[in-house]
C-alpha cells in the first residue's frame, strides 16, 4: 500500500444548482486530496455541501466548474458506460438507508457487485463467507433484509462495498438510522478493516462517534472548506 499515493484529487470543484432559475452555490471552489488508506470524516452543518461533495468526487454527479480524479482517471474525461464501470471496480458506496435489494437474500446482495464483475462463483461464494465472518453475521446468508435489525443490515452493506476490494469506501451518513452503540461498534470494525486492508474510507456525517474515530476531519462550511486537519 502506497500511503503516498493521491487516490482522491479535487481542483477547484464548484456545483451550482438552478431553484426556479436562480442559481444555489453547494460548493465553491473546494481544493483536496485523499490518499490511500485515510479514515477521513466530511462534516458540516445541512446545507454545507458535505453529500454534494461526495457525489461529486465518486462520478455519481458532475461538477460545474474544476477537475476530480480517482486513482489517477480524470473523471470527466470517462463516458458514462466508462465511468460506471469505473466506479463499480474502483469505489464501495455505503448509503444512510442502507439500499439493499429486498428480493435478494445477505448472500446475494453481498455478491451482487462480484457478479457483474465476472468473479467465478466459488470466488465469490468465499468472499462472501469470509466477508460475513468478519462483520460478525455468519449464519445470516440465506436471510432476506427485512428479517435484520438496522445494524444487522448496515453491516450487510459494509460486507456488500468491501467484499469486490475496491480501493475506496465512501459512506453517506451510514450511521444516521443506527443507535449510538450499534453504530460506535460498526465504526470500530470499519476501523480496523481499515488498518487491516488498506482501504481508504470518507465519510459524508454529522455523528460524533464518526467525527471521533476518524484520522482526519474536514469541515464545510457553505460549500467551502473551513477546516482540515491534515497532518
Amino acid at each position: 500500500m502506497d500511503l503516498n499515493r493521491e487516490v482522491i484529487l479535487a481542483k477547484g470543484v464548484t456545483k451550482t444548482y438552478a431553484d426556479n432559475g436562480v442559481p444555489v452555490p453547494a460548493v465553491q471552489g473546494i481544493d483536496l486530496a485523499i490518499r490511500s488508506g485515510e479514515f477521513t470524516a466530511i462534516v458540516g452543518p445541512s446545507g454545507s455541501g458535505k453529500t454534494t461533495f461526495l457525489n461529486l468526487i465518486s462520478g455519481l454527479d458532475s461538477p460545474s466548474g474544476g477537475d476530480v480524479w480517482l486513482n489517477g482517471k480524470l473523471l470527466s474525461s470517462m463516458s458514462g458506460r466508462e465511468l460506471s464501470d469505473f466506479r463499480r471496480d474502483n469505489i464501495g458506496f455505503i448509503f444512510q438507508a442502507y439500499n439493499l435489494i429486498p428480493v435478494l437474500t445477505v448472500e446475494e446482495n453481498v455478491e451482487y457487485v462480484m457478479l457483474l464483475q465476472g468473479v467465478p462463483k466459488h470466488e465469490r461464494r468465499r468472499r462472501v463467507s469470509e466477508m460475513l465472518e468478519m462483520m460478525g453475521i455468519a449464519g445470516f446468508e440465506k436471510r432476506l433484509p427485512s428479517r435484520l435489525s438496522g445494524g444487522q443490515q448496515q453491516r450487510v452493506a459494509v460486507a456488500r462495498a468491501m467484499v469486490s476490494r475496491p480501493s475506496i469506501i465512501l459512506a453517506d451518513e451510514p450511521t444516521a438510522n443506527l443507535d449510538s452503540a450499534t453504530s460506535g461498534a460498526l465504526l470500530d470494525l470499519m476501523r480496523e478493516l481499515n488498518a487491516k486492508t488498506g482501504m481508504t474510507f470518507v465519510f459524508s456525517t454529522h455523528d460524533e462517534n464518526v467525527m471521533k474515530r476518524a484520522r482526519r476531519l474536514i469541515i464545510l462550511r457553505d460549500g467551502r472548506v473551513a477546516s482540515d486537519n491534515a497532518a
